[in-house]
């Protein structure tokens, strides 16, 4: 398995409030872990949301005796939606505060996705194919018909989500399970990435890296170099699956 990771403050904003986290090695009883969370708040509540979501997720999952990762996930991300409307209810500088989180999970020839919001999961084959489904405004407009999908990107409400870890007491989270072909990619990212790198641009970008690049970086830079009007946080993995029928 092949890591990469990159996050960059962007071009226009002052603090990075997004944060990454991945590990190829066992996390409680999960063999590996890989998230993105980008944080939404006032100058000091939203970088504490996602950094705080990230530890409460971790703490969760290594006190954990299930074995199901789905179940796993889900407890963890439900402790980090708790904890943090705790948190903002109890610091008057925290109110308000909360996060989008995107988790993978791969265990064999399967990988397991969670997420709440709109930072994403893509999966690159032949094609990219955008696995998770933004917890958005715009999304929902798209979905009604109310807006094409080519419109979004352009839209003045793109970045008003619907779902966040600390918006409220009832967490709605999104699962999806995934088999993983031989060369397969997967890239993690918030919206800082997606709203100034097309997915055909991403694909690119990644399956022309050459094994000294990190494609991770080239996808942080390509973002600054279109704009870079958010916070961008990337994570590249490459399982290296092998096949049977290739042995």
């Amino acid at each position: 398995m092949k890591l990469f990771s990159a996050t960059d403050v962007g071009q226009i904003r002052k603090d990075n409030q997004d944060q990454i986290y991945m590990s190829e090695r066992p996390v409680g009883n999960l063999p590996n872990i890989f998230i993105v969370a980008d944080g939404m708040g006032g100058h000091r509540a939203g970088g504490f949301a996602s950094n705080y979501a990230v530890q409460i997720l971790l703490e969760s999952i290594k006190r954990d005796h299930d074995f199901n990762p789905v179940k796993i996930v889900r407890q963890a991300m439900e402790k980090a939606n708790s904890q943090i409307l705790k948190k903002a209810n109890t610091d008057s500088e925290m109110k308000g505060m909360g996060t989008t989180m995107v988790v993978a999970v791969v265990v064999g020839h399967y990988m397991y996705v969670a997420n709440v919001g709109d930072s994403r999961l893509y999966l690159v084959t032949d094609e990219i194919l955008q696995i998770t489904k933004d917890h958005s405004l715009v999304e929902e407009m798209i979905r009604l018909g109310e807006v094409k999908p080519e419109e979004a990107s352009r839209h003045p409400d793109k970045n008003i989500i619907t779902r966040a870890l600390g918006a409220k007491a009832d967490i709605n989270i999104d699962f999806f399970d995934v088999k993983l072909e031989k060369d397969a990619k997967i890239i993690l990212c918030s919206d800082g990435l997606t709203n100034m790198v097309s997915d055909e641009e991403m694909k690119k970008i990644v399956g022309q890296a050459s094994k000294d690049d990190n494609p991770a970086q080239l996808l942080v830079d390509r973002a600054n170099q279109n704009g870079g009007k958010d916070n961008i946080a990337v994570i590249v993995v490459e399982p290296c699956m092998i096949v049977p029928n290739d042995l």
